[in-house]
């Protein structure tokens, strides 16, 4: 008889914690939902790359090479073209330099000459 009163009270417990539950609903119909995206997006998640990758790759593209290349080509053509203003600028000075000490000797002479003819 003990034991029929054990496996009644075994059996009784068995049936109420193994019973079938309806599961509470997560996401009910009254609640708002976010009219945005709110999933994370960061640099774990699939298909995300390091910024150090991306960078590698656009610096080993053709496309960056030819720029690299270009923008080199720019700047010794700019450099060239100032050495030459440079040179134009420094002949253009030392001829002007030179036409106005003629100058200066003509008019030094002109006085001299006509101080010549007076006396």
């Amino acid at each position: 008889m003990k034991y029929l009163f054990f496996s009644a009270f075994v059996f009784s417990a068995l049936s109420v914690s193994c019973s079938r539950k309806e599961p509470a609903d997560l996401y009910p119909a009254d609640n708002p939902k976010a009219d945005y995206d709110t999933a994370a997006i960061d640099s774990f998640s699939n298909g995300a790359t390091s910024i150090d990758v991306v960078r590698q790759i656009r610096m080993s593209s053709k496309q960056y090479q030819d720029s690299v290349k270009e923008a080199i080509k720019l700047q010794e053509q700019e450099k060239k073209l100032k050495e030459e203003l440079e040179k134009e600028n420094k002949k253009k000075a030392e001829e002007a330099q030179r036409t106005e000490e003629k100058n200066k000797a003509k008019t030094a002479e002109i006085p001299a000459a006509g101080d010549a003819k007076t006396e």
